[in-house]
């Protein structure tokens, strides 16, 4: 087991990692920016190191400074969180190489799980199934006119080495193909320094279906069962649940397979989450896996009683992983990310200072937050203030718990998503669980909130 971990990150998912430490008897590191200097996380972890200004690049994604962190503290692991760089094979082979180990996979299964062409690929040849599409990255623009032609249209154009839905185009007929893969093209390149870019087959109406799956170093891969990731705006999450109101016993015996066929494919070790996209008839497809803790792991933790966190640090350490047979999903999970921004105005971030901070409580109510009364939201991150997550016996009254939540939640300062994410709680198509990855594009926020 380990003596020390280094959180490679700020915020809530800082201090989550650092409470799951706390239970395992492991001392921490915090590592922060002098604009985190108050943070939650610096207060709670054992020890912690100011590893430089604001910007990112000066200090979260500034990988010599933070192996410099972890030497001087003597910190034999490192654990990335989500974001920054939690999956840069750079940065965990240089754990390696200063023999400190990288709370996350190794840098060759990183490689070839962060270029999505790649990964389609290894899960097309596991048996998995992918989106209908033209194999391995585009040479250029006509290349991408003649596939789009030959596979019928609409389609998607896609970043290689993309996320959070840069460098991604949806393509509805041969007039916009060029000018949508030269400005993809152009995305990518800014934000990922690769500008590759693959076509798929675009699938109409589609659910977004994640599973999340769990792995041994000797072999071991089982699921966790699946998450509900439709309500996304601009392709970013803002609602999940577990399970998905649309898997019924037979779809998530399927589903679950096919991530631990994909995840055994790479011979994966640690937590990690295998996406697909769903259609109206249940025939899914593989999307994109990642290789790392999601935001959005709260909501497995409520339906199966495992602590992910936990379990990604044990799994390293070179235990077992827990037998399938003591796994029962139990009840229903919703998670809303609460974030520093306004609905009103194009969900401008609003970063500024809580003057009062106030969560929810009671039965079924978890709240993940590295904020309170009086913090300075930095305006130089994510704008996530934290996530409220609640467990019931049903989907039904999971909806009313989180009603409730939101509604006792104070935070007198910054506008927030609170209003926004109560409206869709109380919408009859979100209740119905008929809903699909447009949802939000076809949601009147602002007619709710007058009625």
């Amino acid at each position: 087991m380990y003596n020390k971990i280094l959180i490679a990150n700020r915020g809530e998912i800082a201090l989550r990692v650092i409470r799951a430490c706390n239970e395992l008897g492991i001392k921490t590191v915090a590592i922060y920016s002098t604009a985190d200097e108050l943070s939650l996380h610096v207060k709670f972890a054992d020890e912690a190191v100011c590893i430089g200004p604001p910007p990112s690049s000066d200090s979260y994604l500034n990988i010599p400074r933070i192996i410099a962190a972890a030497e001087i503290t003597d910190a034999d692991a490192i654990h990335p969180g989500y974001g920054f760089l939690s999956e840069s094979a750079k940065f965990s082979k240089i754990c390696s190489d200063n023999k400190i180990t990288f709370l996350g996979p190794s840098p060759s299964i990183i490689d070839s799980m962060g270029n999505k062409a790649k990964a389609k690929q290894t899960m097309k040849k596991a048996g998995v199934p992918v989106v209908p599409g033209g194999d391995g990255v585009l040479n250029g623009p006509e290349e991408a006119l003649l596939k789009a032609n030959e596979m019928g249209y609409p389609v998607m154009l896609k970043a290689s080495a993309g996320g959070g839905g840069r460098g991604m185009r949806f393509v509805e007929d041969e007039s916009n193909v060029i000018s949508a893969y030269k400005s993809a093209n152009q995305e990518a390149l800014t934000s990922f320094d690769n500008g590759d870019i693959y076509i798929e087959k675009f699938i109409e109406n589609p659910r977004h279906i994640e599973v999340q799956v769990l792995g041994d170093s000797f072999g071991n891969i089982i699921h966790l069962g699946e998450r509900e990731c439709s309500i996304q705006r601009r392709h970013q999450k803002l609602i999940e649940e577990s399970p998905s109101p649309l898997v019924d016993s037979n779809t998530r015996e399927k589903i679950g397979k096919a991530a631990i066929k994909g995840a055994k494919a790479v011979e994966y070790i640690g937590v990690g989450t295998i996406e697909f996209l769903m259609d109206k008839n249940k025939n899914f497809y593989f999307m994109e896996m990642n290789t790392r803790i999601q935001v959005e792991h709260p909501v497995t933790e409520m339906v199966t009683g495992v602590d992910l966190i936990k379990q990604q640090i044990l799994m390293h350490a070179g235990e077992k992983i827990i037998e399938p047979s003591e796994l029962k999903l139990r009840g229903h999970s919703i998670e809303c990310r609460i974030n520093a921004e306004d609905p009103s105005n194009n969900f401008l971030p609003f970063p500024g200072n809580i003057n009062s901070f106030h969560m929810p409580g009671g039965k079924g109510v978890r709240v993940d937050s590295h904020a309170y009364s009086g913090y300075e939201i930095p305006r130089y991150y994510d704008s996530m203030i934290g996530k409220i997550i609640v467990h019931a016996k049903s989907r039904k009254r999971a909806i009313l718990r989180m009603q409730r939540a939101l509604q006792e939640t104070i935070i007198d300062g910054p506008k927030t998503t609170i209003p926004y994410q109560l409206a869709i709680m109380k919408d009859e198509k979100f209740i119905s669980g008929n809903f699909d990855t447009s949802f939000l594009e076809n949601f009147q926020y602002k007619n709710k909130i007058n009625k």
